[in-house]
């Protein structure tokens, strides 16, 4: 039998983390009322240009429209998407959180965010972040 060293249970580990985050191809269906929150807090708004990183000052207002899609308000004029590559389980249900490890002093595309139950303290789900895309403009009135 061989042994397995830490360097490779790390390894294994991450395999097991970045297999979960793999997305199946397939669109993902929103339910009407993720649909209607996205749309006011995005319509109105125009999007810019895709980012890979967003500075930690930017990412305070977390706002959790689904598994897939959270935002981040900057502003009255500006909001970041950030469609995540693939579903955050668990994300936006009761005593949730989403918990990022902060290395820089930006929150980047492809790192791993987990999600936590908040009255247990354990994790439930986890997920990549994507690019972060600006919409700006006043939008409508929420």
């Amino acid at each position: 039998m061989q042994r397995l060293t830490l360097a490779s249970l790390t390894i294994l580990a991450s395999a097991g983390v970045l297999a979960s985050c793999a997305t199946t191809g397939q669109p993902q269906q929103r339910s009407p009322k993720a649909l209607a929150e996205l749309a006011s807090y995005l319509d109105g708004r125009t999007p810019g240009k895709p980012v890979s990183c967003l500075p930690t000052y930017r990412r305070n207002d977390l706002v959790v429209i689904d598994e897939n899609t959270i935002l981040f308000r900057d502003g009255a004029n500006r909001v970041w998407r950030n469609d995540l590559k693939g579903p955050c389980n668990s994300l936006g249900r009761p005593s949730t959180a989403l918990l990022t490890r902060q290395f820089s002093s930006s929150l980047c595309s492809g790192e791993i965010a987990q999600v936590i139950d908040t009255t247990g303290g354990f994790t439930v789900g986890s997920c990549a972040l994507g690019d972060f895309v600006p919409y700006t403009g006043p939008g409508r009135r929420r």
